[in-house]
């Protein structure tokens, strides 16, 4: 009998409980808030689901898991799960709204600790991925005002990226820039969690309302296919 795994892997998301051979037929909005019955019966726009031997990225294999929401260019070989296409459609008709602006398309939030890190990376994945990102450490000249110029790329941008790691999560508590960028970011249906190197249930205790949002992880894919699925998501 299928054992389920989330006692040792955790199903915080929806790759994560589609890979765990005892619940693999069920869909979760890997927030952990809510969990979704037949996803081809949502209001959201309708998604394809590819042949068995699709290549691409994958949150899962086999059984219809892996999926090409609509708005995937012709020839994309990037594939989300159900709850991942759930989560993200409307960030996508956000993104859909401002395709005619001059605004950059992603703003990334993120922990000072993590500007040579984990931040530059998946700034780096996404900016070779032909993504516009604002980037403190780009974008900020020297003797410019920090939050001001924060404010501007807030102001600027479609939607903002929250790489949410254990350094984010201790500078949370303590209320400085990287907690008033979530602030402004939360205020609408423009933001994407990155779960990198940490849980949902970390983020939970820390920061219910982020950790209530859906978003993309690195538990189960790389940081690679995660910048692939942004590029994906805020191409117009």
């Amino acid at each position: 009998m299928a054992r389920c795994t989330a006692p040792a892997r955790g199903h915080r998301t929806a790759s994560g409980a589609a890979a765990c051979p005892a619940c693999g037929g069920r869909s979760r909005f890997y927030g952990g808030y809510s969990s979704y019955g037949d996803f081809g019966s949502s209001s959201y726009p309708s998604y394809t689901s590819p042949g068995s031997g699709g290549g691409g990225r994958s949150g899962g294999s086999g059984g219809g898991r892996s999926v090409k929401p609509r708005w995937s260019q012709t020839g994309s070989t990037v594939l989300y799960t159900p709850a991942e296409v759930r989560a993200l459609t409307p960030v996508r008709e956000n993104v859909e709204k401002q395709a005619t602006l001059d605004l950059r398309d992603v703003f990334l939030c993120h922990a000072w600790d993590d500007r040579q890190g984990a931040a530059k990376e998946l700034h780096d994945l996404l900016v070779a991925s032909g993504v516009k990102v604002w980037f403190s450490e780009k974008d900020v000249g020297l003797g410019v005002p920090l939050l001001r110029a924060i404010d501007k790329g807030l102001a600027n941008s479609r939607i903002g990226l929250v790489l949410v790691t254990p350094a984010l999560l201790r500078r949370l508590p303590k209320e400085g820039i990287a907690d008033k960028e979530l602030s402004a970011l939360l205020a609408g249906e423009r933001l994407v969690p990155i779960v990198h190197d940490t849980t949902y249930e970390a983020l939970r205790e820390i920061s219910p309302l982020l950790a209530s949002r859906s978003g993309l992880s690195t538990i189960e894919e790389s940081m690679t296919d995660v910048a692939a699925k942004i590029a994906d998501l805020v191409t117009v």
